[in-house]
C-alpha cells in the first residue's frame, strides 16, 4: 500500500496519514440502499464462484465477507446514530438484507462442501475452517430442506424483530415534568443545565445524563417512583409482545437443531460450554451475592428508616429507593458525592486522559484529523504504531446523547482488520454522557467501551471474519473490563492532570474514598447483575413463558419485590439482541478481567505487560480459543477469586 514505504522510514506524515487512511462514507437514504444492494449481489456472486473453485479458499472467502463489510460496516453504525430518522430506516433495512444474504450464504451446501475439502495451512487455518463449519452448521445447512427454509425465515424475523424493539426504545421521546418539592435534593447545575428557573418547573426524558443523576438526588420517593416506573416502562407494551415473540422464534429454531433449548443453542459455542456449567456458576454466583445483598440492603433500610422517622420493622426498600441510598450511603461513609465529581472529570479531558493511557500503555498514538462525519460532535482519530509509525486503524467517538440516537454505550466494530489483505480496522465508540463531566461510574463506563475500541483498531488478525472482538461472547467483556481498572488506579488518575490543568485534582485521600464508595454495595451491584444473568437463562433455558410472568415471579424473590407498573424486560435490549442467554458473560468475563490484572503487578501502568496483552489478545483477535489466549497470556489457568472478592467489596485497587 502506499503507506508502507513511509512507515519503513519512520516518516509517516500527516499528509502520509491522509494518503493512507480509511473512513466511512457518509450516506443518504436512497445512497444507502444502492450502496447495500450493490455490495450484497456482488457478494453473492463472488460466493457463487467459490463452490467451483478448488484448494483452500479460506482467503477467498474472507475477501468476499471483507468486500460485504466495507459496505455494510458503516450502514450498521449509521441506522443506530444517524440523526436523519430516514437514513437510520434505510440502514435497518439494509440489516435486515445483510441477515437474509448471511443466512443463505450458511445454508448453501455447495459452499459447505468446498468449506469441509480445505486442508488448512496452520493453525490460523484450523481454526478458521472450523468456525465456518461452526456457523454453516448453525445456520441449518444440515437440515432438511423446509426445516432449513424455516429456519432462514426465523433468523430473518428475529432480526426485524429486534431492531423493532431497540427502536421502540431509541425514539422514544416522552418526557416527564417535576416541580415543587420533587425538586428537592437536585443540585443546581442539573437544574441549570435544563433551564429550570427558580421555583421553576423541570422537564427530562429518558436519556442517561437526565435518568441518573436524578435517581440519585431527588429527595422526594414519589419523585422517584414515578421517574423510575416510567422510565422501565419506555419499551411499551409493544416491546414486551416483541420479546414474547423471539423467545419463542429462538425456541423454535432450537427445536430445528433438535436441541432441547435455545440456551443449549448458543452455549455449545461458548467458553461456559453448556447449561451445566452455566447453572453452576450462577448457583457459585448467588450463594456470595444473596449474603452480600442482604447486609446491604438492611443498611440501606435503616438509613430510610431513619429519614421517614418510622421503625425499621414498617419500612420496605423499594426498587426506586437504590441509586438514591447508595448515593447517600456513599457520601457518608466514603465521603464521596458522585455529581461533584463531575467537575474533576470534564468529559473531553476525560476523553484526553484515556487516549493519553492508552498510547503509553500500547504504544500507539491517536492523531486526530477533520474527516466527514455524521454529527458536529463526532470526533475521529488515526491510530498509529509509536515505534514504527505505521497506520493501524481509525476510530470515530461520538459521546453525547441526541433525538433518535442508541440510548447505550457500545463500540460498534464497522471494519475488521486483514492482514493477508492489507485491511485497516476501523471501531466506532457510541456513548450518551453528559457533555460537562462524568462521575465515577461513567468514567468507568468511557474506559470500557474505549476498550472495546481498542480490541478492534489493535487487531492484526490475518482474515477479518476472526478480527477484533469476534471472540467467544462470554470472552469478549474481559479486555474492557480489565481496562476499567485505569480509571481507579491512582497512578493513572494522577495523569489526568495533565489534560484539565485548571480542574481541581485528586488527592492520595480522595482517591482512597473513591476506592471505598466504588466498593460499598458491591452486593447489591451483583445481586443485580446475577438478576439480569439468571433471567436471561430462564427465559430461554426451557419453553418459551411470557417475559414479564417469568420476571414478576424471579424479582418477587429478591429483598425488593416486583416494583408495581414496571415492564423491565420490555426496555432490556440486551436479551432482545445478541446477548440472548448470554448476559451471564459479563460477570463470566469479569473474573478473567480480574484475574489478567495481576500480570501487571504493582501498577497498570506497565508497556511492557501491556505490549504483551496487545500481541497476545488484543491482536490476535478470535484466531485462537478465548480460553488458551488467557492461559497463555497468565502463564497459568485462571482463577475466580478476584472476582468473587470484588463481589464481597473485599477487593480494593489501590495496591499498598
Amino acid at each position: 500500500m502506499i503507506w508502507r514505504g513511509l512507515v519503513l522510514a519512520g516518516l509517516l506524515t500527516a499528509s502520509g496519514l491522509a494518503s493512507a487512511r480509511v473512513t466511512l462514507p457518509m450516506l443518504d437514504a436512497k445512497q444507502i440502499k444502492a450502496s447495500c444492494d450493490q455490495a450484497l449481489a456482488v457478494g453473492q456472486a463472488r460466493a457463487n464462484a467459490l463452490t467451483t473453485r478448488q484448494g483452500n479458499i479460506l482467503l477467498d472467502w474472507d475477501r468476499t465477507a471483507a468486500s460485504v463489510e466495507t459496505a455494510v460496516g458503516p450502514i450498521y453504525v449509521l441506522a443506530y446514530v444517524h440523526p436523519d430518522k430516514a437514513v437510520r430506516d434505510a440502514g435497518e433495512a439494509c440489516i435486515v438484507a445483510y441477515t437474509q444474504f448471511e443466512t443463505s450464504l450458511y445454508q448453501n451446501e455447495a459452499l459447505y462442501q468446498r468449506v469441509q475439502a480445505v486442508e488448512p495451512a496452520d493453525a490460523i487455518d484450523r481454526k478458521f475452517k472450523q468456525d465456518l463449519l461452526n456457523a454453516f452448521a448453525d445456520s441449518g445447512v444440515s437440515l432438511p430442506p423446509a426445516k432449513r427454509e424455516r429456519a432462514a425465515a426465523i433468523l430473518t424475523e428475529i432480526q426485524s424483530l429486534s431492531q423493532q424493539f431497540a427502536r421502540n426504545i431509541r425514539e422514544n421521546d416522552q418526557t416527564l415534568s417535576f416541580s415543587g418539592a420533587q425538586l428537592a435534593g437536585l443540585l443546581a447545575t442539573y437544574l441549570e443545565q435544563r433551564g429550570v428557573e427558580p421555583g421553576g418547573t423541570l422537564t427530562v426524558g429518558f436519556d442517561s445524563p437526565d435518568y441518573a443523576p436524578f435517581m440519585r438526588s431527588a429527595r422526594d420517593e414519589g419523585a422517584r417512583q414515578r421517574y423510575y416506573t416510567a422510565f422501565n416502562r419506555r419499551g411499551g407494551a409493544a416491546n414486551l409482545e416483541l420479546l414474547d415473540r423471539i423467545v419463542q422464534l429462538r425456541y423454535e429454531y432450537a427445536q430445528l437443531h433438535d436441541l432441547a433449548s435455545f440456551s443449549d443453542f448458543v452455549l455449545k459455542r461458548r467458553m461456559v460450554g453448556g447449561p451445566a456449567r452455566l447453572e453452576r456458576f450462577l448457583d457459585e454466583v448467588g450463594a456470595v451475592t444473596r449474603d452480600a445483598e442482604a447486609g446491604d440492603v438492611e443498611r440501606l433500610r435503616a438509613m430510610k428508616a431513619k429519614d421517614l422517622g418510622k421503625p425499621l420493622e414498617a419500612v420496605t426498600l423499594q426498587q426506586w429507593d437504590r441509586s438514591y441510598y447508595i448515593e447517600q450511603y456513599r457520601q457518608q461513609t466514603a465521603k464521596i458525592d458522585q455529581e461533584a465529581l463531575r467537575a474533576y472529570f470534564p468529559s473531553l479531558a476525560v476523553r484526553d486522559w484515556i487516549l493519553a493511557v492508552t498510547e503509553g500503555q500500547y504504544s500507539v498514538r491517536f492523531v486526530p484529523a477533520d474527516v466527514p462525519v455524521w454529527h458536529e460532535d463526532v470526533t475521529y482519530y488515526d491510530v498509529v504504531d509509536a515505534r514504527s509509525g505505521e497506520l493501524l486503524s481509525g476510530i470515530y467517538l461520538d459521546l453525547f446523547p441526541r433525538d433518535g440516537k442508541y440510548k447505550h454505550a457500545a463500540a460498534f466494530p464497522v471494519r475488521g482488520a486483514s492482514r493477508a489483505q492489507d485491511r485497516l480496522p476501523i471501531s466506532v465508540l457510541v456513548t450518551n454522557f453528559d457533555r460537562q463531566g462524568l462521575t465515577q461510574s461513567e468514567v468507568e463506563t468511557f474506559f470500557h467501551e474505549f476498550g472495546h475500541g481498542v480490541h478492534g483498531v489493535l487487531s492484526r488478525t490475518r482474515y477479518v471474519s476472526q478480527a477484533g472482538t469476534s471472540v467467544e461472547r462470554d470472552f469478549v467483556e474481559a479486555p474492557s473490563q480489565m481496562f476499567e481498572e485505569w480509571a481507579r488506579r491512582p497512578e493513572s488518575l494522577a495523569l489526568l492532570r495533565q489534560f484539565c490543568s485548571g480542574c481541581p485534582q485528586l488527592d492520595a485521600e480522595q482517591i482512597e474514598r473513591l476506592d471505598v464508595a466504588r466498593r460499598l454495595a458491591s452486593g447489591m451491584r451483583y445481586a443485580r447483575q446475577h438478576l439480569y444473568a439468571s433471567y436471561d437463562f430462564a427465559l430461554y433455558r426451557g419453553k418459551p413463558r411470557p417475559a414479564m410472568d417469568v420476571w414478576k415471579q424471579m424479582t418477587a424473590a429478591t429483598p425488593y419485590g416486583y416494583a408495581p407498573e414496571t415492564q423491565f424486560p420490555g426496555a432490556f435490549s440486551h436479551i432482545a439482541g445478541s446477548y440472548a442467554s448470554g448476559y451471564y458473560g459479563y460477570m463470566w468475563s469479569e473474573a478473567i478481567a480480574l484475574d489478567m490484572l495481576s500480570a501487571f503487578g504493582a501498577s497498570v501502568i506497565n508497556p511492557q505487560v501491556g505490549q504483551r496483552f496487545r500481541t497476545l489478545i488484543l491482536a490476535r483477535g478470535s484466531e485462537r480459543p478465548a480460553g488458551e489466549m488467557v492461559q497463555d497470556f497468565l502463564g497459568r489457568p485462571p482463577s475466580n477469586t478476584a472476582f468473587f472478592e470484588e463481589v464481597r467489596g473485599q477487593r480494593s485497587a489501590i495496591t499498598r
